[in-house]
Parts: structure tokens; C-alpha cells; sequence
């Protein structure tokens, strides 16, 4: 049997950029309703001021020990280190788009970085709102994988380095809602049934009262497009990383079930109509010659549903999330020219999504 080899990490930005996200793969448990699962651990250093405390050149020697310390470690061997200050605002924002750093990290001129592993499974964000921002992401629904990958990166880290830690508190943060374990996981999940049938606001109702967050596609202050939901855990203090994240696995398990049922009898109830919006979502994005990424993003949504109700010849499902992030604006305009208008973008979006389409019709052969 042969093996397969590694996934080797990129050299340079380009070659980051120059492959789909791995996380959007879509494969995974339960990758037809949920797309990804991320993992992040914030940590601080003991000798230096927070971020937004501390001096330049303090966050420059930050900056320094820990790409140092991330560089030794195996989680992050010959991982692609990228400097902010040295980065044009375009390609800043691509790290945004593709879900690598944040809007605060990507925005700052300050001494600031980003490790990415082979893969984009692990990611380290230094300097953000505290010193570290560890990431980890899977395709699917993969709690314990993440967390596994999260915590051995956490574990080497912390031999390297003096993490800012209180026997009564536990890891000590700039914000105090992440106080504690530090731990942010979440689910990206896709719930259109509950959507169109008018139940969302009650199952979101109930997420929240099991001390859970909901928020959209990009995080905090993100707003829902495309029926997708980012629900993570809320509280960080006074509970173990393993009880946070099994009560986020237990209840995302129901919302799978939930969502199952709503789709089941939408099929049952309005067959005709649920086709009729997955092909005339799916047709305007094949023929369209102008389109807004909102606009991609919810077409996306309903073709997303007839590929997961088993209508045929439809586009895989990783096409779809892959045009999530290669019709932002930032990746756009690196593809096709960098002082695109916003009118321009639109028409080189269609361009773009059309070839898509047509290159995964060629590969997935005629339709039976």
C-alpha cells in the first residue's frame, strides 16, 4: 500500500494562496451541514504587557520569541511565517477572507505575525488582541481532532514559553471573558431547512440558553449570510477545556438531528418548490454576468441543500465552499488586478464562479 505523502507547508504567501483552504474540503462527519471546526487558544506572556498595553518594541520581542519557540516545536516545523507590517493591505485581507487572522490583526500596523502549519490545520496569530491566538481547524465535524491538534501545539509552546497563568484563575487574557482555559471552540453549520421553515429563532434561543454563542460566517460582529452559523462556547472560566467542548459537541448533535427532521418534511411538504429554488439558485450562478459575493454566498446556500438531499447534478460540495472565499473581494482583485471597482469585482466574480462550474461538470462526467 502506498503511503500518502504529507502535506508540506507553503514557502511563501503565494503558494498559500495558491491552494483551496483544506478546511473547506468537505469531508469530515457531517460535512453536508457542517463545514468546519475550528479550536483557538489565547495565551500571554508573563513579563510583557498585554497587546494593547505594551510598547512596540515589546511586541516586537514577543513577536520574536514566539516564532522562535513555534519554529522548534514539531506542530509548527518549517511552518510559513508571515510578518504584518511587510504586508500590503491586499494580501492582509486575503489572511482575513480565508479565515487565517482576524479583522483586528489583519487592520494593525503594529509588530504583529502569522504561522501557518502545512495544511492550514494549525495556525498562530501573535500580537492580536493577547500575545498568541492558537488555531486549529478540521474539515466536518471533528471536535476531538481539533482539540488534539490544539492541545499538543498548546503543550509544546508551553515548555518553550512563560505563559501568563493564575493558580486561581487559570490563563490569564486581555479580554476576561477568555480568561480561564483560554478556549474558543466552534462549529461552521449549515441550516437552511430551519431557516425557510421559520424555527431558527427558537432553536438559537435554545443554543444560547445552554450558554452558547451564534454568530455568522466571520466571527464576532459577522452577520449571517447564507444560512450559516458559527456557534461556539461562551464561558472559559471555572470549566474544563474537555466540558466545554463536549457540551458544544452534545448540543451540535442535536442541531444535526433538528435540522435532519426540518429537511425531511420540507422534502415531504413542498418537494416542487425546494427543487425549483436549488435550480434556479444553481442556474443563476452558471449563466450570471454580474453577481455580489453576498449574492454568491446565499445561491450558494441553496445549492449547498439539494447537494446534501441528494439532487443529481449538482456541483460538489467543496466547489461550494471554496467559491465562499474566492469570491471575497480581497481574493478577486489578487486573481484578476488590484484597483478592481466594486463593479468590476462583480463581473469578474461571475467570471470566475461560471468557470468553476463548468471545470467541476467536466470532472464529475455527465449526469446519469
Amino acid at each position: 500500500m502506498t503511503r500518502q505523502a504529507k502535506p508540506r507547508p507553503p514557502a511563501n504567501f503565494d503558494e498559500l494562496i495558491a491552494e483551496p483552504s483544506p478546511w473547506l474540503s468537505g469531508e469530515g462527519p457531517h460535512a453536508h451541514m457542517v463545514l468546519s471546526t475550528r479550536i483557538r487558544l489565547a495565551r500571554n506572556l508573563q513579563s510583557v504587557p498585554f497587546t494593547h498595553r505594551a510598547r512596540d518594541e515589546q511586541l516586537q520581542g514577543v513577536l520574536l520569541s514566539v516564532s522562535s519557540a513555534a519554529q522548534r516545536s514539531e506542530a509548527f516545523r518549517d511552518a510559513l511565517m508571515l510578518r504584518m507590517n511587510e504586508m500590503g493591505g491586499l494580501e492582509r485581507q486575503i489572511l482575513v477572507e480565508r479565515h487565517l487572522v482576524s479583522h483586528e490583526l489583519g487592520d494593525g500596523a503594529r509588530p504583529r505575525g502569522i504561522i501557518i502549519a502545512a495544511g492550514e490545520r494549525l495556525s498562530l496569530m501573535i500580537n492580536e488582541e493577547d500575545h498568541l491566538r492558537l488555531q486549529a481547524m478540521t474539515p466536518g465535524f471533528q471536535l476531538a481532532e481539533a482539540w488534539g491538534n490544539a492541545d499538543a501545539a498548546d503543550d509544546e509552546l508551553d515548555q518553550a514559553l512563560d505563559f501568563a497563568f493564575s493558580d486561581e484563575i487559570g490563563y490569564l487574557t486581555s479580554c476576561p471573558t477568555n480568561a480561564g482555559t483560554g478556549l474558543r471552540a466552534s462549529v461552521l453549520i449549515h441550516l437552511p431547512a430551519l431557516v425557510l421553515l421559520e424555527e431558527i429563532q427558537k432553536v438559537l434561543k435554545s443554543i444560547m440558553q445552554v450558554g452558547l454563542n451564534v454568530r455568522g460566517l466571520y466571527g464576532e460582529h459577522s452577520e449571517v449570510m447564507g444560512n450559516l452559523f458559527q456557534i461556539s462556547n461562551q464561558t472559559t472560566l471555572g470549566r474544563a477545556e474537555r466540558d466545554s467542548i463536549e457540551s458544544l459537541e452534545r448540543v451540535t448533535r442535536q442541531i444535526i438531528e433538528t435540522e435532519e427532521r426540518a429537511r425531511e418534511r420540507m422534502m415531504r411538504d413542498a418537494r416542487v418548490q425546494i427543487e425549483d429554488k436549488v435550480w434556479r439558485a444553481y442556474g443563476t450562478l452558471r449563466y450570471c454576468r454580474s453577481i455580489h459575493s453576498r449574492e454568491v454566498i446565499n445561491l450558494c446556500s441553496a445549492v449547498r441543500l439539494g447537494v446534501a438531499l441528494g439532487l443529481p447534478g449538482l456541483c460538489p460540495p467543496h466547489v461550494l465552499n471554496q467559491l465562499l472565499i474566492l469570491t471575497q473581494p480581497a481574493h478577486l482583485q489578487r486573481f484578476y488586478g488590484s484597483d478592481l471597482t466594486p463593479a468590476e469585482r462583480n463581473v469578474y466574480r461571475a467570471q470566475l464562479v461560471r468557470e468553476r462550474l463548468d471545470a467541476a461538470d467536466r470532472e464529475s462526467g455527465p449526469t446519469p
